[in-house]
């Protein structure tokens, strides 16, 4: 079977807008403010669905470049899980450069919530990796289109949890799949960063009684959750020779690449991280060639955007956790049709999500 791969970002494009067109963004703004030290990018992927909606990451990029590369991949990924999900919203994503342990201020975020404001609504935010929802209190005094505000503002709080319990459920569909039982009792884990999404995943898998491996590059987070639970710690340089049942990456995206996949002793990758895949179409055909059965990365950690959508639409934490729960079946359907049609998960995935993209399309094209 001939099967179209993935659109990927162009890797020889030498050009900021080259990039942008390689995988048919809308809309990439960059904001930059002297007074505050703002360096941000926010990326309209694609709003055929609704309103963009995705989360603010505050990294300490190594170069201008490496954070647009981020912010469209991302934004792209954002487009497919709210697809895939059945939300009714588009993909974006925004990323700000700094150091998130030093660079914030109150006069830097809401300098951005005004950037995002000018958007008139095309782009929803919310936090991400190196930003909280107090963070996105000091955003929404500048702009209403923002999500995952505290509790004590009517909003549903860190998204962490819904995050966390949606990658659980995917891996145990995955468990299921590989192994015939989606028990996790006695499964070797793997878990690479355990920042909040990490750390509550480690909670569920220490409820099951898995064998839990550990990985940060902050020391800190890492003693942090070994002081709360029987954990393996496990150094940033061995997380690939460690043999175990299941890879769970949960910090930055693209560790699954050419160097790294052959290192793999596992029987299953199910994680948090956004873009684990360096390249979709290469590397997930290389995790099938190897074995090795890959839980799609945008479908099973859905929870904190389905999350914070439900904020945007009327919070109810009940409602969150009944969609969260529908992440196990919907894994188990990518399995099923990947191993139908003799493809890739990854690439079963994206058709799914890009199938319904296309038909609202269409729909929206006859008006």
């Amino acid at each position: 079977m001939t099967v179209a791969s993935t659109p990927e970002l162009d890797k020889n494009a030498t050009t900021v807008f080259g990039q942008i067109s390689s995988m048919d963004h809308e809309q990439v703004m960059f904001c930059f403010d002297q007074q505050t030290g703002l360096k941000a990018i926010i990326a309209i992927h694609n709003t055929v669905l609704g309103p963009a909606l995705g989360g603010t990451r505050f990294w300490n990029y190594a170069h201008e470049g490496e954070a647009l590369r981020d912010a469209l991949r991302l934004s792209r990924g954002m487009t497919y899980k709210a697809s895939i999900t059945g939300l009714h919203l588009g993909g974006g994503k925004a990323v700000i450069i700094g150091d998130s342990r030093k660079d914030k201020s109150e006069a830097l975020f809401r300098r951005y919530g005004q950037f995002v404001n000018s958007l008139n609504g095309r782009y929803i935010t919310a936090e991400d990796v190196g930003t909280t929802s107090a963070d996105m209190e000091w955003v929404g005094r500048e702009s209403k289109f923002v999500t995952g505000l505290p509790e004590y503002l009517g909003g549903g709080g860190d998204p962490s949890p819904f995050t966390a319990y949606g990658v659980y459920l995917g891996m145990k569909a995955a468990a299921h799949e590989a192994y015939g039982s989606d028990s996790l009792s006695g499964k070797k884990v793997m878990v690479q960063g355990v920042g909040h999404v990490g750390e509550y995943l480690v909670e569920h898998l220490h409820k099951e009684g898995a064998v839990i491996y550990i990985a940060d590059i902050y020391e800190d987070r890492l003693q942090a959750v070994a002081s709360r639970f029987k954990v393996f710690t496990v150094g940033a340089d061995e997380v690939f020779s460690v043999p175990v049942n299941i890879y769970a990456p949960c910090a930055l995206g693209g560790t699954l690449n050419e160097e790294t996949i052959p290192k793999l002793q596992c029987d299953i990758v199910a994680g948090a991280a956004n873009n684990q895949l360096e390249d979709e179409t290469e590397h997930g055909q290389m995790l099938s060639d190897s074995g090795i059965l890959y839980a799609p990365d945008y479908v099973i950690n859905a929870g904190g955007l389905i999350n914070v959508a439900s904020e945007w639409e009327g919070y109810s934490r009940e409602r969150s956790l009944a969609q969260c729960e529908r992440i196990y079946d919907r894994t188990l359907e990518i399995f099923r049709m990947a191993k139908s049609k003799n493809i890739p998960t990854s690439l079963a995935a994206y058709h799914i999500a890009d199938e319904r993209i296309r038909k609202i399309a269409a729909i929206h094209a006859r008006r």
